[in-house]
């Protein structure tokens, strides 16, 4: 496919502590690259450079020649969450030490990118048309966007440089496989942590070895609290008499909605996370018998999408390759003992007094779209969009298995959001993959450890072991 320009509409540059030069960059794209004439959508992105004070003054062109260095994109994971400000991410001075320019780019729908809420979604119609909208929200439509985008900003660049490097955490890096199967000519190189996608996998595949994770990782969480055995149970059964606990932004704290702070677990600390929240639960109730507004502030702040709403409506969308998900993960969860939860909350002491409450992981369920409000109104497009059986291909596995683009991945054994044996499958099929593999790290280590990951994954690049 031949890609259109991105029209670059907006651009300021701005000298930010840490001596920064950072460009905020507006781009229009088509809304449907298939139909290009359907209207645009905008697409916004920071630039970073060094800020360099020269001692003699530099002409224009010397100036923009310092200037025009190899681009290094960052792709977020989620879906649903904008890019990190350059000044708070851990990347910025370890990939602008190795020479490169970075480009943190919101990928449509998030952070400053014609972001969806229920308010801007509305503007569609009804809930048909929202859901539509939403279609071109996935992988497929953020490569194009990077494509053009590219081109853009690299139309003046020696040929050497108009290739970029493109690193994804997590699902950023589900974006880079899709980028490795149809735009691989506008790659230099691909970096991604946790983001070996289960390329060929159904989302009942991908759930089904998630949710193996997800109860090892709630066996740890007992381990090391045993105490929250009963805390956990005394909770549920406090919001059950109670009908539910209203939140402070007018949500309802459910049962089922509670036993979802499993997400937590697959990052470090998360255990500890999960842990803090019940403490204040159990101190809470046994000083007040109910639960103080700081602690639902806390758990509201903890379970709630309504700010991320890509999340919840398109999360298994990103499984789907002609097929319907069919809200997998409910229909796959309600077949594991340990989460017959799912099902309904818990309906006498005698029902849980034999084991402990199970937390669910990453999962997304329909009952979330009746806890919270922004989802609440998102509820008929979410559905449609699970009945949805025409998503087309994320990937190319022959392009891939020919992949000539250097990838280096960062991969996790002990993942519980991107299964490692899954990943595995994945870089067994694309060509010149190349993986740091640790059971050392979770599944956020870039975030935690980025020095180790980086410098793991640039010695794959640079260094050789015979």
């Amino acid at each position: 496919m031949k890609m259109a320009f991105a029209r670059l509409v907006e651009s300021k540059t701005h000298l930010i502590p840490g001596r920064l030069r950072v460009s905020e960059l507006l781009f229009e794209v088509p809304k449907d690259y298939n139909n290009p004439s359907s209207g645009v959508l905008q697409i916004f992105a920071r630039g970073v450079t060094r800020h360099e004070k020269p001692a003699a003054v530099l002409t224009e062109d010397e100036r923009r020649k310092n200037l025009i260095k190899p681009y290094f994109v960052f792709l977020q994971g989620g879906p649903g969450f904008g890019s990190p400000t350059p000044q708070d991410s851990p990347l910025t001075n370890k990939v602008l030490d190795r020479g490169y320019q970075l480009l943190f780019l919101d990928q449509r729908g998030t952070g400053l990118s014609s972001p969806i809420t229920a308010a801007t979604l509305a503007l569609q119609g009804d809930p048909r048309r929202q859901a539509d909208y939403c279609k071109l929200f996935r992988a497929d439509s953020i490569v194009k966007d990077c494509e053009a985008i590219r081109k853009t900003l690299t139309q003046d660049y020696p040929a050497e440089l108009k290739k970029w490097t493109v690193f994804g955490q997590s699902f950023g890096g589900f974006c880079i496989l899709t980028y490795l199967s149809f735009f691989p000519q506008g790659l230099r190189e691909a970096f991604m942590s946790g983001g070996l996608a289960p390329v060929g996998k159904t989302p009942d595949q991908v759930y089904k070895a998630t949710y193996q994770k997800v109860i090892e990782r709630n066996k740890a969480y007992y381990s090391k609290y045993p105490e929250d055995v009963e805390a956990v149970q005394g909770l549920c059964f406090h919001i059950k008499s109670k009908g539910g606990l209203p939140l402070p932004s007018g949500g309802v704290l459910t049962v089922r909605g509670l036993l979802t702070l499993g997400r937590f677990f697959g990052a470090q600390g998360g255990l500890d996370t999960v842990h803090d929240l019940i403490l204040r639960t159990r101190i809470d109730l046994a000083n007040f018998q109910f639960i103080s507004r700081p602690t639902l502030s806390a758990l509201e702040r903890a379970l709630t999408f309504d700010d991320n709403v890509i999340y919840a409506i398109l999360h298994e969308s990103i499984y789907c390759q002609r097929m319907a998900s069919n809200w997998s993960a409910e229909r796959v969860g309600k077949t594991f003992r340990e989460f017959q939860w799912l099902t309904g909350s818990p309906q006498s002491a005698s029902a849980v007094k034999e084991g402990p409450l199970f937390f669910s992981g990453e999962m997304i369920y329909p009952f979330l779209f009746d806890a919270f409000p922004e989802l609440e109104k998102l509820a008929p497009v979410a559905e449609i969009l699970a009945q949805y059986t025409d998503w087309p291909e994320l990937y190319d596995e022959w392009q891939l298995a020919r992949n000539t683009v250097s990838l280096y991945a960062a991969t996790f054994v002990e993942d519980m959001y991107v299964n490692f044996d899954l990943a595995q499958d994945t870089a067994n099929m694309v060509q010149n993959c190349r993986q740091f593999k640790t059971n050392s790290m979770y599944h956020d280590a870039i975030r935690s450890k980025t020095d180790e990951v980086l410098s793991q994954l640039f010695a794959l690049r640079d260094d050789s072991i015979d």
